[in-house]
């Protein structure tokens, strides 16, 4: 029997890759003639990269050290270029909010540091790029980034702007002279959300005081990518736009990025309907599993492109209110066991599958 392995990460505990191979290992443990499909999942958020480049063949992680992090000291990015030359780049690698270390810095965190991987990847002969949006510190509209690419943002006396959204509101010109021009095989931003740049359901209304802004910081952001869009001008209303921040948004504008709902466009890449072709089961899972799950995620796109290929599914999560999922909680019996033992556990749970499966 075929057998499709296509979880989400654990977040704060297991990456997809790694939670794919644990519920290969527990299913062969019990089933070892079965034919196992590796196809580790993500919606475009954190851990979109590391998905990626374990699933697509050749793919080449370049580390790109020296990035400038959020807050502005030294990170080292990361892409993955693929044999047809495009690259794949992950925006929470140089601008993701565990990266501040628990100090948010909602006024002054930017996005040059994808910028500047972004220029990396070109610089190594990238023909099209693929940014995976989520997890951002930031909510700059990507003039960071796009300052990184050579745009550059003035005050009234002529200096350049310093990173970070909270300096917007006091941006006067643009000058685009010295910006890159976007690679011939076009660009690609890849989201789980559908937010506009402004307004009450926009980046910084709804994003930015879970970034650290207060009433007063959330306005002053929300004035300062208003400002922005006046000068850069494009769609701000686009539905996406506002994702990361607004980095959407300013790729967009800028190099006419088309914004792609990460979920699909992953399964895409991955060749996850072609895995589903013939299969007898297909098995996924994150972190959490609820409502949500069912709403752009990674879980949600399996389920869906499953019921497509008429293949049964069965979901392993952390936890879940689902009585249809098996839960790692309810396999250890401790909370805390199953998420220090991730792996341990989904070892177990796809052993778990694999004796029920084979039973009923």
């Amino acid at each position: 029997m075929r057998v499709v392995v296509a979880p989400d990460s654990f977040k704060g505990t297991v990456g997809a890759r790694d939670a794919a191979l644990a519920l290969a290992a527990g299913w062969r443990s019990v089933r070892p003639d079965d034919e196992l499909l590796i196809r580790p999942m993500a919606d475009g958020g954190e851990g979109t990269l590391d998905a990626l480049a374990a699933a697509l063949p050749g793919a080449v992680l370049h580390p790109v050290p020296g990035c400038t992090g959020p807050d502005g000291r030294p990170v080292t990015g990361r892409f993955a270029l693929l044999p047809d030359g495009t690259a794949l780049v992950e925006l929470a690698d140089t601008g993701g909010l565990p990266l501040l270390g628990g100090a948010l810095a909602p006024l002054t965190a930017g996005t040059r540091g994808t910028g500047e991987t972004i220029a990396a990847a070109l610089d190594a002969g990238a023909r099209q790029v693929t940014v995976a949006l989520g997890g951002s510190a930031s909510t700059d509209g990507g003039a960071g980034l796009l300052a990184a690419l050579g745009l550059r943002l003035l005050d009234d006396t002529g200096a350049d702007l310093p990173d970070g959204g909270g300096a917007l509101p006091r941006a006067v010109r643009l000058d685009r002279t010295a910006l890159r021009a976007a690679p011939a095989g076009g660009v690609r931003v890849l989201t789980d959300v559908t937010n506009p740049l402004l307004g009450p359901g926009g980046a910084a209304a709804v994003y930015g005081p879970q970034k650290g802004a207060d009433q007063d910081g959330t306005a002053l952001l929300e004035a300062g990518l208003r400002r922005f869009a006046a000068l850069l001008g494009g769609d701000p209303d686009l539905p996406g736009s506002g994702a990361a921040g607004g980095t959407a948004y300013g790729l967009v504008t800028a190099w006419g990025a088309q914004v792609v709902p990460g979920a699909a466009a992953v399964a895409g890449l991955t060749g996850l309907d072609e895995a589903l072709a013939g299969a007898g089961l297909v098995i996924t899972g994150e972190g959490r599993f609820d409502g949500t799950s069912l709403l752009g995620k990674a879980v949600g796109e399996v389920l869906t492109r499953a019921r497509r290929a008429d293949v049964p599914a069965r979901v392993v999560a952390g936890e879940s209110a689902d009585p249809a999922a098996l839960t790692l909680t309810e396999l250890s019996g401790d909370p805390a066991d199953a998420r220090h033992r991730a792996a341990h556990w989904l070892t177990t749970a796809g052993a778990h599958l694999a004796r029920t499966h084979a039973a009923g």
